[in-house]
């Protein structure tokens, strides 16, 4: 088993990227085991969590990557006013739900309550599977803005 304690800071991207599937609640911990798709065993013990697309390990002929997995979430289109989008961010919000915002969509987890709120709202939402990185914000085509953990009450 391979022990690791961060991401590499640099890999040879001409090397096969081999992946690191992971549920986006596990990337989320510090002390977690992982298998790669080729069956190497990785030990993480991190100081702080990794992020989907960061290289965990590196040999003569292949780069190990973390790949978070797609999950369940719903995704709701912002060609609304953007009063309309902040209004529906807060109120994913205040129900303690984890939001993540990109140029054309939010994406919320595919909860009943998230649902069941949209549908009284009556805005249009579609699930999908997708990556989700709560906390993420994308500021029209600057690079998105990672705000942290949701607040605590």
């Amino acid at each position: 088993m391979q022990l690791v304690s961060g991401p590499l800071a640099s890999v040879d991207a001409s090397l096969p990227e081999i992946a690191v599937r992971v549920e986006r609640l596990t990337l989320a911990k510090r002390l977690w085991r992982g298998v790669a798709e080729d069956g190497t065993e990785f030990g993480f013990e991190l100081t702080t969590p990794l992020k989907n697309g960061d290289a965990v390990g590196q040999t003569t002929t292949a780069r190990y990557i973390i790949r978070q997995q797609p999950e369940p979430v719903l995704e709701i289109s912002l060609e609304v006013a953007s009063s309309a989008a902040a209004g529906i961010g807060w109120a994913i919000g205040n129900l303690h739900m984890e939001l993540s915002s990109e140029p054309t969509r939010l994406l919320a987890p595919d909860d009943p309550a998230v649902r069941q709120l949209l549908d009284r709202l009556n805005v249009p939402y579609r699930p999908i599977s997708a990556i989700f990185r709560p906390g993420r914000f994308a500021r029209g085509a600057q690079q998105p803005h990672e705000i942290g953990p949701s607040h605590k009450h």
